[in-house]
């Protein structure tokens, strides 16, 4: 073999060698990132999980807001890329307990009989003003000494959640908003942030509370961080006081 030979044969190997360990750390690092994301969403691959959804508010049926059906869908592809499976169940049939399922439960206690079931038992802290009458406080959300109102197309706030189910427990995530576009919102911040949600809190129970700008022009596209709430919404309201 001549040296020509030979320069091509070693460059063959040395090419065959880098791609084999450029896709091996490309597939670890894949699969750390899917182990990570299914860890803090409780989703591992082949389960099963639940997503409660809300009536539209003020709506006379149980017809679902656009808006909330776009919200299902900014999920359901956090559901696949998980490699997990989902029920889709009204939130006045969601009959069962927490822990078994990861869940992901969309709509203020206005819409959602089992948002208000979560706010009661996890988050004692927060009350939301479901006045069906126009005042200042309609729909505003308090938490602590804070009150978030809503401003119609201005300023809507939502709050998003991870409530741990116990020991080994599989999460509920709470999107609780005082519109559908806030809910909406939620869903997508949940999607565009989980890695640094998951990065901060792990697997912890958190709560944020976010604020919707200018909705009748941006729609759900700009959403702020307002504040994290997690210590004052986990606490009774009696006690904080």
């Amino acid at each position: 073999m001549n040296d020509d030979v030979r320069n091509i044969v070693l460059g063959v190997i040395a090419t065959a060698v880098s791609g084999g360990f450029g896709w091996f750390s490309r597939t670890y690092l894949w699969r750390r990132a899917l182990r990570r994301k299914q860890a803090f969403f409780g989703l591992p691959t082949g389960s099963d999980c639940l997503f409660v959804v809300n009536r539209q508010m003020g709506g006379k049926d149980s017809s679902l807001h656009r808006n909330d059906a776009f919200a299902l869908l900014e999920i359901s592809a956090l559901i696949k890329d998980c490699g997990a499976n989902v029920q889709i169940v009204t939130h006045d049939t969601a009959r069962q307990g927490f822990g078994d399922r990861a869940e992901f439960c969309v709509g203020g206690p206005s819409s959602n009989a089992r948002t208000t079931a979560h706010l009661a038992s996890m988050l004692p802290g927060i009350t939301v003003n479901t006045d069906a009458e126009q005042h200042e406080d309609r729909g505003a959300i308090r938490v602590g000494d804070e009150v978030y109102r809503w401003r119609k197309g201005l300023e809507e706030h939502v709050v998003l959640a991870r409530l741990a189910g116990g020991e080994g427990g599989r999460p509920v995530f709470l999107l609780s908003g005082q519109t559908a576009v806030s809910n909406q919102a939620a869903a997508r911040y949940l999607n565009r942030q989980h890695t640094h949600l998951a990065r901060k809190y792990g697997v912890d129970s958190f709560c944020l509370v976010l604020k919707v700008v200018n909705s009748d022009a941006y729609g759900p596209d700009v959403t702020e961080l307002v504040a994290d709430v997690t210590r004052t919404a986990r606490t009774p309201a009696a006690a904080a006081a």
